[in-house]
């Protein structure tokens, strides 16, 4: 019984932990960029999902803006088409922007029954609707990569709308442009944007590495707080490169357009969203403000 008594207090330990940052995020908005291996695998998908709902029931605000690419790839192969990236970008033309849209809103539906069986009400949305991300046609080095897209304005009223109305939004990254065109815009970019368009207080990405580090390859150098400034510092200095970097220069552009908090977790944890959010230590890298140094 007394060993029974000692795991019951300290469960409610942990819910006492939690209990500030409850109450000082209540009815604050997180975006969260959904994506990587934490989406190919069955199991962390369940455990993302179950973070993002309990946010959602203690009071945050939570918007999903989910990725694809894996998942694009693998039909576009059963098609018989080889994918193709410059810089990192897909090259886009007619027919693998079609395989694009149809892959991603199958991926946003499944998202949206997996919320729903939570109990919590979710509205899976791309970013054509409701004019949502207006886009513009993406070049890589100046090479014309296809139907890519910049997001160029966003028009949020469709978001606060849902959120207003206490259902949780699942973004699909595509918009459409000036031309009205479909463009297939990167994850990482439509969260970011998506967050300094709704004034979010916090904007989280799912990644497949455990959050920034000065020197990769020594575990030792991880870094679990930096300052905006001290990023952009970081990225000057050619320290970050390859895939973090442009992630990296999201999170700072968000962090000056006013979005509080930036985090870059490893989706691959088990709730990570939640040990992050709720626990003094955390498991990834936040940047914030500079003046949020102390």
């Amino acid at each position: 019984m007394e060993k029974n008594i000692d795991e019951i207090l300290k469960k409610a330990e942990v819910l006492i932990e939690a209990l500030p940052y409850i109450q000082k995020f209540n009815r604050k908005i997180i975006v969260v960029k959904y994506g990587g291996s934490a989406m190919s695998n069955e199991e962390l998908q369940k455990n993302v999902i179950q973070d993002v709902v309990l946010l959602k029931l203690v009071g945050f605000k939570p918007i999903i803006v989910h990725g694809g690419g894996k998942e694009i790839s693998n039909w576009v192969k059963k098609v018989g088409k080889e994918s193709e990236f410059v810089n990192g970008l897909r090259v886009t033309d007619d027919e693998t922007m079609e395989i694009a849209e149809m892959v991603l809103n199958k991926v946003n539906k499944r998202l949206v029954n997996m919320v729903t069986e939570l109990g919590v009400n979710a509205v899976g949305i791309s970013g054509k609707d409701g004019a949502l991300l207006n886009t513009e046609k993406k070049l890589s080095d100046g090479k014309d990569i296809g139907f890519v897209g910049d997001v160029k304005k966003v028009n949020p009223k469709i978001l606060l709308d849902l959120l207003e109305k206490d259902f949780l939004p699942i973004v699909a990254p595509i918009g459409f442009g000036d031309d009205f065109n479909t463009y297939n815009i990167n994850a990482d970019d439509a969260a970011c944007a998506v967050a300094k368009a709704v004034g979010a207080d916090k904007l989280v990405f799912l990644t497949d590495v455990e959050g920034l580090y000065r020197d990769f390859e020594d575990k030792s150098t991880f870094i679990q707080r930096i300052t905006a400034h001290e990023a952009n510092e970081l990225i000057e200095s050619g320290i970050i490169g390859g895939g973090m970097l442009p992630k990296l220069n999201n999170c700072t552009d968000a962090i000056t357009s006013g979005v509080n908090r930036v985090h870059i977790l490893d989706g691959r944890i088990p709730h990570c969203l939640l040990l992050e959010i709720f626990t003094r230590e955390g498991v990834g890298t936040m940047i914030l403000k500079d003046e949020d140094e102390e």
